[in-house]
């Protein structure tokens, strides 16, 4: 039996804050994981707006940048093992996400900052990242990368969704699995929510509260996003240029347009879902959205929550994997999901500097 003891490192689009977990693997014919330690550390004010405003930064910007935020990863990671009393030399790796800069797969371009070297010189730990890259080289989207992750480690479902800043599915067809990015999720919701100065909408309240808005809704449908197969991918640049445009349209109070959004959040997952008596693995911070869920329930999905843990690290969980296997050198990206022109084990390797 091989053993690995990791560290994973999820940044997502919804700017909540750096997840971090220690888990170990271990591989006899099939995988099995078990979470040590997890917590989330906040953004700073400061980080927020920097991470915010980096899609405007020139070149050697951009490099300073993935450069401060690596140290601040390292920095991150020494204060995680502190607190936990994790014996360095007792881990594998650390395989890092990363916080994505710039994603559009269609000009061959993908940017997750958080520089490896830093990371591995500061911690002393050997550092696995930039995971997306060489897939989007190959004429794929680059996402979602989770599905290599839902195939090994839960295989028992045949549909894995998750509520992050962007909402995106794995479905297991035969002997397949296809995914993508269905609908921007937490990242609407939150975007709207601090018109109220909220961070979020707690529990859903404010969408519960709203009304549904029929033109809206019917716009959001119509986006031509929408209507694509998969694979497809979504990030901040497709909220800010063409989604966000559409609800500004509307002289809506916040609450109706949360809840349109809402609506029609569940209408495209829905539309993603061909087995409805299938049960859906939901994990992600959406998940504790209550009138998304209701809302998914109401439309005869069959939905299973896990416990806290899991929907809150389920990404980070799977970065984890994506480093072990990239060590391995096994296969980490699906091109059935990407659509690029072959799988790949993919990530950039960094050793410690002595």
């Amino acid at each position: 039996m091989k053993n690995y003891r990791v560290i994973g490192l999820m940044s997502g689009t919804s700017l909540d804050g750096l997840d971090i977990i220690c888990v170990r693997f271990s591989y006899r014919n099939t995988w099995k994981y078990q979470i040590e330690y997890s917590t989330t550390y906040s953004y700073s004010d400061e980080w927020i707006q920097k991470l915010k405003n980096a899609p405007q930064l020139n070149e050697e910007q951009i490099r300073l940048l993935d450069l401060e935020y690596g140290i601040l990863l390292g920095e991150m990671i020494n204060h995680f093992t502190q607190e936990n009393k994790i014996i360095k030399t007792e881990l594998d790796l650390i395989s890092s996400h990363g916080h994505t800069i710039f994603h559009q797969p269609e000009r061959g371009i993908t940017l997750q900052i958080g520089d490896g070297q830093s990371i591995s010189n500061l911690t002393k730990i050997n550092v696995i990242n930039n995971f997306r890259a060489v897939d989007v080289s190959l004429g794929g989207q680059g996402a979602p990368l989770v599905p290599i992750g839902d195939q090994l480690l839960f295989s028992e479902y045949t549909y894995c969704l998750n509520l992050g800043g962007i909402a995106n599915i794995s479905i297991k067809e035969k002997n397949e699995i296809k995914a993508g990015d269905i609908a921007f999720a937490n990242m609407v919701s939150n975007d709207l929510a601090k018109k109220k100065n909220l961070m979020y909408d707690i529990d859903g309240h404010l969408a519960e509260s709203g009304r549904i808005s029929v033109p809206l809704l019917n716009e959001l449908n119509k986006l031509p996003y929408f209507d694509k197969p998969f694979p497809k991918s979504l990030a901040t640049e497709g909220y800010v240029n063409w989604f966000k445009p559409v609800l500004e349209k509307y002289d809506l109070p916040v609450e109706d347009k949360l809840h349109t959004v809402g609506n029609h959040l569940c209408i495209q997952i829905k539309r993603a879902i061909k087995e409805i008596e299938s049960p859906i693995l939901i994990t992600g911070g959406g998940s504790f959205n209550s009138f998304w869920i209701k809302n998914l329930s109401n439309l005869g999905l069959n939905i299973k929550i896990p416990d806290r843990e899991l929907v809150e690290y389920k990404e980070a969980l799977i970065f984890a994997l994506l480093g072990v296997l990239k060590k391995e050198n096994l296969i980490n990206v699906l091109s059935s999901v990407t659509g690029s022109s072959s799988d790949t084990s993919s990530g950039d390797m960094f050793n410690p500097n002595s």
